[in-house]
């Protein structure tokens, strides 16, 4: 129908972690409340990991808001493993 009903962005960046090679930054993965459940997030995030693979990346690096345990959850049942705590700062 056209309608938006997730979100997601990447970027790409070469990393020491992954032996100098390009990696994938997963991050601001959203989906519609009233279209949870139906498999949409796990789609978008096979889509982006297919990206990195056809690309030849060996990393994919998905950042989320501390506090959205849920989403953890299901990062970590799509094979994600927590890995480190990330800080901000804005900049005025």
């Amino acid at each position: 129908d056209g309608e938006v009903v997730g979100t997601f962005q990447t970027m790409i960046t070469t990393t020491m972690t992954a032996r100098g090679s390009s990696a994938l930054i997963l991050e601001a993965v959203q989906t519609r409340a009233d279209m949870r459940g139906r498999g949409i997030g796990a789609r978008m995030i096979d889509f982006a990991i297919q990206i990195a693979r056809d690309s030849g990346m060996r990393l994919v690096q998905l950042t989320s808001n501390g506090a959205r345990k849920d989403a953890h959850r299901f990062y970590e049942r799509l094979g994600f493993t927590p890995s480190h705590i990330g800080f901000k700062m804005r900049l005025k």
